[in-house]
């Protein structure tokens, strides 16, 4: 891939300590939402054995199918191919790079919640993954 190509397609990294709720939910809201056009990945610095299913029914009420998905262990490879990276309530677990960009999203954990405490958290994560698709993709 010619270094062109890649700056044309961003990255991101959605990190979370189980990559079972937040991240999830944000990695699924851009790649839906982003269609295809930015590389998408989450991690955990302490997965969980699966996705909350609270997480996975109210991403279910906008249309995005997430059971299929795993919590996956965050690894110094995955945040130095990304070009943002994401963390929501991990903090120091994330090594940190020169030339990468960090943000830090506060958001409720929905870990133990229900579908009905886990739809604002949802719905937060939607405005901020829109203002970050029209951040990182320019209108054409």
């Amino acid at each position: 891939m010619s270094p062109s190509e890649t700056a044309a397609k961003p990255s991101v990294l959605f990190v979370c300590v189980h990559n079972a709720g937040r991240s999830q939910m944000a990695a699924a809201y851009l790649r839906h939402l982003g269609e295809g056009r930015i590389e998408v990945r989450s991690a955990g610095s302490a997965p969980a054995d699966s996705v909350n299913p609270a997480a996975v029914a109210a991403m279910a009420e906008e249309g995005i199918d997430m059971s299929a998905e795993l919590p996956k262990v965050l690894t110094t490879e995955a945040v130095k191919e990304s070009d943002v990276v994401i963390t929501m309530g991990c903090g120091d677990a994330c090594p940190i790079f020169p030339g990468k960009r960090y943000e830090d999203w506060k958001l409720d954990d929905p870990a133990g919640q229900g579908v009905e405490a886990v739809r604002p958290i949802r719905d937060d994560i939607r405005a901020r993954i829109t203002a970050l698709i029209a951040d990182l993709l320019p209108a054409k």
